[in-house]
């Protein structure tokens, strides 16, 4: 008889293990498909963000061309422009 009743509750246990292994098994396939998800979005962020960079690496080219000298030529005249409007304005 003990050996009958030990049986049985080893079957329990077994039981109920398993039904702990299924309930973590979902989860553990919800945690997948959350993740599955978001590397999908990370994805696509990272496909917005290289485009994004291609076209500031672009717009630097074309920028970069103008030498210092000519940044300074034209920083000057604005500087001179703003004060003849200041002047202007006092007038």
């Amino acid at each position: 008889m003990q050996a009958l009743d030990d049986l049985s509750q080893n079957v329990q246990l077994l039981l109920q293990r398993y039904q702990a292994l299924q309930k973590e098994n979902v989860q553990l396939r919800e945690d997948v498909d959350r993740q599955r998800q978001e590397l999908i979005r990370t994805h696509a962020d990272l496909l917005d963000l290289q485009q994004k960079n291609r076209r500031l690496a672009t717009a630097n080219a074309l920028t970069s061309a103008e030498t210092n000298e000519e940044a300074l030529k034209r920083l000057n005249a604005l500087i001179a422009q703003l004060d003849r409007a200041i002047n202007a304005l006092k007038k």
